[in-house]
């Protein structure tokens, strides 16, 4: 053996913003807390731990015990720390001024929480541009480290990937450490000697080895089957006594020692990427089959790896194209963000308390799970979409208050709110945001609830998936139980509900509100369903707008000249939002040109999230208050003036009122979707479309009121009874 390898175990624990608190508790359990158990009976084999800030501020309110006995491990050597940006952003996802923010907001809190200096980071998801090398620098940190795919990327070859590296830019240095994709998948489903054998050629082929093993702290003992495999079987204990019984030519060490004793191999300059299956699941759907495709079909040619590693595949932000819902969270944050940087900048306004604490909330809605969808990250969540827009409608409210005098206000404006080069309409008050686009069908497409801080229509779009092709496949088997989902090592799969192949459908329009539907006359709420029966363009057709306002009353005006059939109709939708009924919508449908003595069918989709259907506390009601079933029920209702929708856990109630009477279909919006622990069925919306058959009278013209009320008094009620006694809210006085 020619000479030692440095071996650095760097593990990565992390945990949503939004997540369940039973989760939080479960991984505690199951990994964060026994893993260090363990490592306290082998001293002499130090790790390094990323914690996520969304993560640590939990353990501390929940675990103390957790941050002492760190504290113990890092005052003895045992543990280093690394930081990053507070909660685990996509720094891609951020303007620079808040990439460099959270950095040096967690730098800051980790010393003085742990009282160690923080020299490295962690670069969530490993998503990775060039400019990233300045701002981390600028932050105050000194090395991270990337996957070795993103120095194969380069072009580096095998042998030059055993250390690290400097890189640069604007002049700004940063250390970059090259992680071995081998290692995360030896680690932990292969025996431990194969680490260890790995490891022992690197010494007999290169001079002084680093390699770095760094992934996700849940595989020890969250991810299926791995708390059986890793203490149950007692993987990690002889993963341990293996490192120990190699200790002379194995140093088990740290990243900060091998910079202070490790020359770098060079300067090298990564292109854009991230790891390597991340690139693959921001591909479009049909472009990441091709691409699996090619990988599988080079890769038993005698120079199939290396063919395999010239293989470019998806960009990160374009999982910003391929889910308008991750653009609509995308686009709003930056909206809140750059409201607080002109709040902040502007003399005129002192920097409030308030000011600070929409700054912390912007931060933690930045957390990158619910923008990008794989096996794991968590856009097709709810509860963390949702989790998002908490703190988004948060920050923004708070900057209201900030710069707005107290009492009921009303505002409408325009911009091009989404990044997509034509304007939207925002109408907003003190007690709602609401959001429209002309450009995409009229739709109405977020409401946001002040009092609750919920945005009603964070929906989400069923859309075709890779894996959807597994779940057909998979057709009439029942939930399987061995480990694993999609991540599983084995390729074994896991349903958690049975039948999944019969809820495959995609949708042929954003399933938002205001959504306008000609329809065939006498058409069923079978049809509909499945997405026939359409006669006009009007659904996803562009809209003209104007905007009127005055200090108490504000609307916005959208119309179409389009086809129904064969003839050139006219549609306008206005909607109108007052200072005195804040809480309220008040929108007209006027139809011209009909062609008379004709029937029409017409109708107006409205789509509702962010509460959950199947539960009994949340419940559909009519005219008279009665009722109707829960909210993942299909109705297909004869003619009423009003539909309810009512979330007692929310403490919300929200109503529609027609002011000509209207059949209403209801139906359940739900998307088949892929996590680490398998397949599964998940409800994302209520859709609600009152429709009107009627026959034009000679005028050719018709027209409807519709009000949509949300009513937050019942969760209003309960703040109030768990108010602090001071009156002052929690987020100011912490």
């Amino acid at each position: 053996m020619s000479g030692r390898v440095r071996l650095v175990i760097t593990l990565h624990n992390h945990q949503p913003i939004g997540n369940f608190d039973g989760v939080f508790e479960a991984a505690y359990q199951d990994s964060y807390a026994p893993f260090l158990q363990l490592l306290r009976e082998f001293p002499e084999i130090p790790v390094v731990i990323h914690n996520s800030g969304s993560l640590l501020e939990w353990l501390v309110e929940h675990h103390p015990e957790y941050i002492d006995g760190l504290r113990e491990l890092i005052s003895r050597g045992q543990v280093e720390l690394l930081g990053g940006p507070f909660f685990e952003p996509i720094l891609a996802c951020l303007p620079r001024r808040d990439r460099i923010g959270q950095m040096r907001s967690y730098k800051r809190f980790l010393e003085q929480t742990f009282g160690t200096r923080i020299r490295g980071m962690w670069v969530p998801e490993r998503v990775w541009e060039q400019a990233f090398a300045s701002d981390i620098a600028e932050a105050g940190l000194e090395y991270t480290l990337l996957d070795d795919s993103h120095f194969r990327a380069a072009g580096l070859e095998e042998h030059q990937l055993h250390g690290y590296y400097l890189t640069e830019n604007d002049g700004r240095l940063l250390k970059v450490f090259a992680g071995s994709e081998t290692l995360r998948y030896l680690i932990p489903f292969r025996d431990p000697y194969e680490t260890v054998n790995y490891c022992r050629g690197l010494a007999d082929r290169f001079l002084n080895p680093i390699v770095v093993f760094g992934d996700d702290g849940e595989k020890f003992g969250v991810w299926p089957g791995s708390k059986d495999l890793v203490y149950g079987q007692g993987w990690l204990r002889r993963f341990f006594h293996a490192l120990r019984e190699n200790g002379e030519w194995l140093k088990v060490t740290t990243l900060s020692e091998a910079v202070d004793h490790v020359s770098p191999m060079g300067r090298q300059y990564l292109p854009d990427s991230s790891y390597r299956e991340m690139t693959e699941w921001a591909l479009p759907a049909e472009k990441q089959l091709e691409h699996r495709r090619l990988r599988d079909a080079v890769q038993h040619l005698p120079e199939g790896t290396r063919i395999q590693q010239s293989f470019r595949a998806g960009f990160w932000r374009n999982f910003l194209v391929k889910y308008p819902e991750a653009n609509e969270m995308y686009t709003r944050m930056l909206d809140v963000s750059q409201r607080l940087e002109a709040i902040s900048s502007d003399p005129r306004v002192k920097t409030s308390g308030r000011v600070q604490a929409a700054r912390t909330e912007l931060y933690r809605a930045q957390c990158n799970c619910s923008y990008w969808h794989g096996a794991f990250g968590g856009l097709y969540l709810p509860h963390l979409r949702n989790a998002v827009y908490q703190h988004l409608i948060q920050a923004d409210t708070m900057l209201e208050e900030a710069t707005r005098r107290r009492g009921p206000w009303v505002h409408v404006e325009a911009s091009d709110f989404n990044c997509d080069a034509r304007k939207e309409l925002r109408l907003s008050s003190d007690r709602l945001v609401a959001l429209l686009s002309p450009s995409r069908g009229g739709h109405l497409y977020e409401l946001d609830l002040r009092p609750i801080n919920t945005n009603l229509l964070a929906t989400l779009n069923r859309r075709f998936e890779p894996y959807h092709d597994k779940v057909r496949e998979c057709a009439g088997q029942a939930v399987l139980d061995g480990p694993g989902g999609g991540v599983d090592p084995n390729g074994a799969i896991r349903f958690k509900q049975a039948g999944l192949d019969q809820k495959l459908q995609y949708d042929r329009w954003p399933r938002k509100s205001l959504v306008d539907h000609f329809l065939q006359p006498g058409l069923s709420f079978d049809s509909f369903s499945n997405g026939v029966g359409h006669v006009g363009d009007f659904a996803v057709g562009v809209y003209q707008s104007l905007i009127r306002r005055s200090p108490t009353r504000v609307e916005t005006r959208q119309w179409r000249e389009g086809k129904v059939g064969p003839f050139n109709v006219l549609l306008a939708k206005t909607v109108t939002l007052t200072a005195n009924r804040s809480a309220l919508l008040e929108i007209q449908y006027d139809l011209e040109r009909l062609p008379a003595g004709l029937p029409i069918h017409f109708g107006i989709e409205f789509n509702f999230a962010a509460m959950a259907g199947g539960a009994s506390d949340r419940f559909f009601y009519d005219d008279y208050g009665r009722q109707l079933g829960l909210l993942d029920t299909r109705l297909n209702q004869e003619l009423m003036n009003r539909i309810g929708l009512v979330d007692e856990w929310l403490g919300l109630d929200v109503s529609l009122d027609f002011s000509s009477p209207a059949q209403v279909w209801t139906m359940p919006i739900q998307t088949v979707s892929q996590s680490e622990s398998g397949y599964e069925l998940v409800h994302q919306s209520c859709a609600v479309v009152p429709h009107w058959e009627f026959i034009v009278p000679d005028d050719g013209r018709w027209s409807v009121r519709l009000t949509l009320a949300c009513d937050t008094s019942a969760a209003q009620a309960r703040q109030l009874a768990s108010a602090p006694v001071t009156g002052i809210p929690a987020t100011v006085r912490n």
